[in-house]
């Protein structure tokens, strides 16, 4: 039997309204516990967005690029103790 669970969730921004996206994100990086993370799905490099959690909770999140394009970026936010 396999009791092991996905600490990973993904959110495609793509489908979400320009002036909701971010406080969506930052809603979901929100209720992320230790050690889960979230993938955001999006057309276009999200770095913005990067700087801003960093400047808003300051090492508390890690960020790594899955996919970096041309037409599809996917970067894992993790939660870090």
């Amino acid at each position: 039997m396999d009791n092991t669970t996905s600490l990973s969730q993904e959110l495609d921004v793509t489908v979400i309204a320009p002036r909701d996206k971010h406080p969506t994100i930052h809603r979901r990086l929100d209720a992320l516990a230790v050690g889960e993370s979230l993938v955001i799905l999006n057309d276009h490099d999200p770095r913005p967005l990067r700087f801003e959690i960093e400047a808003d909770h300051p090492g508390k999140h890690g960020w790594k690029y899955i996919e970096q394009g041309p037409e599809t970026w996917r970067v894992e936010i993790n939660r870090l103790p």
